[in-house]
């Protein structure tokens, strides 16, 4: 139809799925598309743009934590002459359209939630250089007014999308490539420092659907075929196990993954809550390819969860991590360390919970903070509390206990490379364990195998301890002993990260030489990687 593509520019980290949609959308109705990541220095996404000249650029600005990378980025293009209609996307944009209008008067529409229909209906729109300022889902500033049009229901039936336009796939672990893809969309659920329950409600329709299980099995089917794909990461918030119906699911997908002789070609990883993992329903995933599960564990104090809104106990998750030990099925996990109600006690049954879980090298130990999320119920109560910050266009808070947040400050300078980096040693601890995992789906396996493994658990083990021991300490030493900031011990301090920087290279050192043995095990590993290409496939 067109030979001027739209572009997108969007967080590339990982497939984004989002955008993946909206351009299988749009290649359906004949349209040219090619994503940016905004992570690219600015000159280079204005020459890509220059050379394109495109009518449309759609953004994709998920969080409100990007809000000012893309501000800065958008003042930049039209500064240089992008004269292209602006469109944002995102979660942040749906919830916050006026707040985001405000701040980058430059965007000439903002297209709210699920944005396949609304945004092709605007592509071609103005490609025929038609009025587009009554489409469903549009908000727009008209005369100095910001406008915001209905929205239209949500799609029920997903499979009438057709599967997101993938770039080349790359490598995820020994010569096997890996694939996003989704089983549904929404979540049942209404964790408190969450914006997914608000992001679907809105709109009219169900909060939760998911495809025909048999629709995502041929999708599996085709990038195996078709793109030889070994490795799928289900990216839904909450994969389809809840309740009776979501058990029904699980199991007719696993039927269609035997059917088609895919489950001792494949593995798959998913997202879900601890509640949702029973043994039998498990057993039956894992014997169809599932080899990792990420689980929404958050807290380790039952009023840690009631806090979170999480309907969960800290049995139940017990109970969830025995039977994924039991059955032999790896599993990471997300879990907020500190939150607005942090006190010196939680801290330390947080800690004490990891401990109980990961202390046998299981999986590497990881936390964050909870952050106020634009339109969560987090975000709305510390409001109330008058106790939420801005700086420039970041939402944060401090404890009520103002130890922790000297205690917060120091755990980030001291575990930023640990947690937070590729090369730090909670990213190298997990893929030292997935490169075992795809090892032993797709190769001999030995005594050399097998000692790697015990390896990999060890150091995990040690350095999983020694992580817990240190934040124990320095809890103690700044909410028992430290009264004001003056009375810090800085030598003290110092000494401790000194310790955990000599601590960090020993396991980054032996984790990266675990990865090299695997990587070049009888030299029987092998991949040559597509070049990085801006063309997209569809299956």
């Amino acid at each position: 139809m067109q030979n001027i593509p739209i572009v997108f520019i969007a967080f590339q980290e990982q497939d984004n799925l989002g955008v993946g949609y909206l351009c299988s959308t749009l290649v359906e109705a004949g349209y040219e598309v090619e994503i940016i990541d905004y992570r690219h220095d600015k000159k280079y996404i204005l020459e890509r743009l220059q050379f394109h000249n495109p009518l449309i650029i759609g953004f994709s600005i998920i969080f409100q934590y990007h809000l000012y990378d893309f501000k800065q980025l958008i003042n930049f293009l039209r500064e240089n002459g992008i004269k292209s209609h602006f469109s944002a996307g995102g979660h942040y944009p749906s919830l916050r359209y006026k707040e985001l209008l405000k701040k980058i008067p430059q965007i000439d529409s903002v297209v709210r939630f699920e944005g396949e229909w609304a945004f092709l209906e605007l592509v071609n729109l103005i490609y025929k250089g038609k009025q587009w300022k009554d489409i469903l889902n549009i908000a727009y500033i008209r005369d100095g007014t910001i406008v915001s049009n209905p929205i239209r229901p949500l799609e029920n039936d997903l499979d009438k999308f057709q599967p997101p336009a993938r770039p080349p796939l790359k490598e995820y672990a020994l010569n096997k490539k890996y694939a996003t893809l989704l089983a549904g969309r929404g979540c049942y659920y209404n964790c408190s420092f969450c914006s997914i329950r608000e992001f679907y409600s809105e709109p009219p329709g169900p909060l939760k659907r998911v495809r025909r299980p048999e629709m995502v099995a041929r999708e599996i089917e085709l990038l195996h075929e078709q793109l030889d794909c070994a490795i799928f990461m289900f990216q839904d918030d909450d994969f389809p196990l809840a309740k009776n119906k979501g058990k029904d699911w699980a199991i007719s997908f696993c039927e269609q993954l035997h059917k088609k002789k895919l489950n001792d070609k494949i593995l798959w990883k998913i997202n879900c809550r601890p509640d949702e993992v029973d043994k039998e329903t498990f057993m039956l995933m894992k014997n169809s390819g599932l080899f990792l599960v990420y689980l929404g564990i958050e807290a380790g104090t039952d009023l840690g969860l009631k806090r979170m809104n999480k309907h969960l106990t800290v049995e139940k998750t017990f109970q969830a991590i025995n039977i994924l030990k039991e059955l032999e099925i790896a599993f990471d996990f997300g879990f907020m360390l500190f939150d607005p109600w942090s006190t010196y006690k939680s801290i330390l049954g947080n800690l004490t919970f990891l401990e109980k879980i990961i202390a046998d090298g299981s999986s590497p130990i990881t936390y964050c903070k909870m952050l106020p999320y634009a339109e969560t119920q987090v975000e709305l109560q510390l409001k109330n509390e008058n106790r939420l910050k801005r700086i420039a266009d970041y939402e944060d808070y401090d404890f009520l206990d103002g130890s922790l947040d000297n205690l917060y400050t120091f755990l980030v300078d001291c575990f930023d490379n640990w947690i937070g980096q590729h090369d730090g040693v909670l990213n190298l601890a997990r893929w030292a364990r997935y490169y075992f995992l795809v090892e032993q789906k797709y190769y001999p396996m030995n005594s050399n195998s097998i000692n790697l493994d015990r390896s990999i658990l060890n150091i995990i083990s040690e350095s999983n301890k020694f992580f817990i021991d240190v934040v124990k300490k320095m809890a103690k030493y700044y909410c028992l002993e430290v009264n004001s900031d003056s009375d810090i011990d800085h030598k003290r301090v110092a000494k401790v990260k000194e310790i955990v920087n000599a601590k960090h290279f020993e396991y980054q050192s032996k984790l990266n030489e675990i990865i090299k043995i695997i990587k070049n095990s009888d030299d029987k590993f092998s991949f040559v990687e597509e070049k990085s290409s801006n063309t997209f496939s569809t299956v």
